[in-house]
């Protein structure tokens, strides 16, 4: 497979804009781990159509909430400023390992949705956290035939998820028409 065509690649970061003379990059960290950006020695920089390239890290320093990153080859504020908007992904591999019943929200989004009965509630579209700083249920959201449902992620409501079929078993909370 091209190096250009990775599906195992995890979004950590986007490139906000670039920061100084020498070709450095603010990132916006996305990841639940920031604590591994100082860290980080290699990346991949994938553009708006998902195509990906590895890049070294030659540096990387916490700034206002963020990681000013210098990749290799990036020299000048000009060739940083191409890389605006684009994300830094990291190998699927270098994710930490997660307890038994834990999952990483990229493995939730995409599941189909069913009820005990095997009704078809939708997919998951993608998982919201609770107030930052807060610490709470992650939320799932459902979207399907009928209307978006928000599904907790607790064990109250979601009873399997299958990883490997691609399926999620869940009782929506009812709803108070009122």
């Amino acid at each position: 497979m091209p190096e250009d065509v990775r599906t195992d690649l995890i979004t950590i970061g986007t490139i906000v804009r670039p920061q100084g003379r020498k070709g450095e990059v603010v990132v916006e960290p996305l990841s639940d781990r920031p604590d591994r950006f100082p860290s980080l020695r290699r990346a991949w920089v994938a553009d708006a159509q998902g195509r990906a390239r590895p890049a070294g890290v030659t540096s990387c320093w916490p700034h206002k909430g963020r990681f000013v990153v210098k990749l290799e080859g990036i020299d000048s504020i000009d060739e940083a400023e191409t890389l605006r908007g684009q994300d830094l992904r990291i190998s699927e591999d270098e994710l930490a390992p997660l307890p038994a019943g834990s999952y990483y929200h990229y493995q939730l989004t995409g599941l189909s949705v069913q009820d005990p009965a095997g009704r078809d509630l939708g997919r998951v579209f993608g998982v919201m956290e609770s107030g930052e700083g807060v610490p709470g249920v992650p939320i799932l959201v459902v979207r399907g035939a009928g209307p978006e449902r928000l599904i907790p992620l607790a064990a109250d409501f979601v009873t399997r998820v299958d990883l490997a079929h691609g399926v999620l078993v869940a009782t929506a909370p009812e709803v108070d028409p009122a």
